[in-house]
């Protein structure tokens, strides 16, 4: 669907108001609601315009070609559905000298795997990858989540 909308808007098809939405910028709340799966850099984003929206995952390293923050990158991918269901957004932060407000808050040496809860606060942190399974388990644990879970009638967590 949004791809037709882009077609449609780039052909000229659409009015002018129409043009206007689907060229108006997102905020990443707004772009993390259309795609669950998008992963932000943490210099793009404000950390507290997910409070009460979604749990984030952040990975810190020193460079992009960090071994581990690779591996933890494809490990998030495997099971983006997963993590959609909890909420949770991903956030990237491999630039230790653009010093991130978020890397400013968390401060991580090296290689880092942050969870955050829904209230901003710090729920776990790893000094080494994650798979899903055992981030899905943690976050099933928190009161929030079990919340939640009852509300959506989803079964327990094994």
């Amino acid at each position: 669907m949004k791809r037709l909308l882009v077609a449609v808007v780039a052909l000229g098809l659409a009015g002018p108001a129409a043009a206007t939405d689907a060229t108006a910028p997102q905020t990443a709340p707004e772009r993390w609601k259309e795609d669950r799966t998008v992963v932000f850099d943490a210099a793009e984003i404000d950390l507290a315009a997910f409070q009460w929206l979604a749990r984030a995952v952040v990975v810190f390293a020193d460079t992009p070609n960090d071994p581990r923050f690779v591996q933890q990158m494809e490990l998030l991918a495997a099971l983006p559905e997963e993590l959609a269901k909890r909420d949770v957004v991903v956030i990237t932060d491999t630039d230790p000298a653009a010093l991130s407000d978020i890397r400013r808050k968390l401060r991580p040496r090296g290689f880092m795997l942050v969870l955050m809860a829904k209230d901003g606060t710090v729920n776990l942190r790893k000094p080494f990858p994650w798979d899903v399974r055992e981030l899905s388990r943690a976050i099933d644990k928190m009161p929030l989540r079990q919340q939640e879970m009852r509300e959506r009638h989803e079964p327990a967590p094994r």
